[in-house]
């Protein structure tokens, strides 16, 4: 989630009133986790659990934290109060966690949220419009801006200085050199 030399944090972007307004989104649960109730997370922030702890509420209020513990594998395992079994469990599979914005920390500088980033137009340096920001996804050694483009497959940009020279509230500059043709 951090990447140095962008702009500061928090922009005003148009696409849906300030991006402050916008939930982000913390975790995803991968399946339930024995039969009593719990489920399994994938964690997307930098501080593991530490990063849900403070979050009792999640997706406005319609789930409750009541427990959240490390898995050891870098996830964790957690339990919902309105979560009472393995079957409703189970069905949470696929829900994403989200919180307001508000209640998160303040952003370090050049630290961003995802969510910062998703629904930006693209253009390349030179002003050609790409298309739209898809996914900011990360495999390891690099954020990877997944660019969703009108009449051609996505395009995949590492979020780095030489692919991606500057972006803001309003828009991504992508290096042309980085753009299938």
């Amino acid at each position: 989630m951090t990447h140095p030399a962008r702009p500061p944090s928090n922009p005003t972007d148009g696409r849906e009133g300030n991006s402050s307004d916008r939930a982000v989104t913390l975790a995803a649960v991968t399946g339930a986790h024995g039969v009593t109730g719990e489920v399994r997370l994938k964690l997307f922030g930098e501080d593991g659990v530490a990063s849900l702890k403070p979050h009792k509420r999640f997706n406005d209020g319609t789930l409750t934290l009541a427990k959240v513990r490390d898995d050891g594998k870098g996830g964790a395992i957690a339990r919902f109060a309105e979560i009472a079994d393995r079957n409703a469990a189970e069905a949470l599979r696929g829900t994403v966690l989200t919180v307001p914005r508000e209640t998160l920390p303040p952003l370090e500088e050049g630290e961003f949220y995802h969510a910062d980033l998703i629904g930006l137009p693209v253009v390349t340096d030179a002003g050609d419009p790409i298309g739209t920001v898809a996914d900011v996804v990360n495999y390891g050694a690099t954020d990877i801006i997944e660019i969703a483009r009108p009449d051609a497959k996505p395009l995949l940009v590492p979020l780095i200085d030489a692919a991606v020279p500057e972006w803001n509230g309003e828009r991504l500059v992508v290096t042309a050199a980085f753009v299938e043709d």
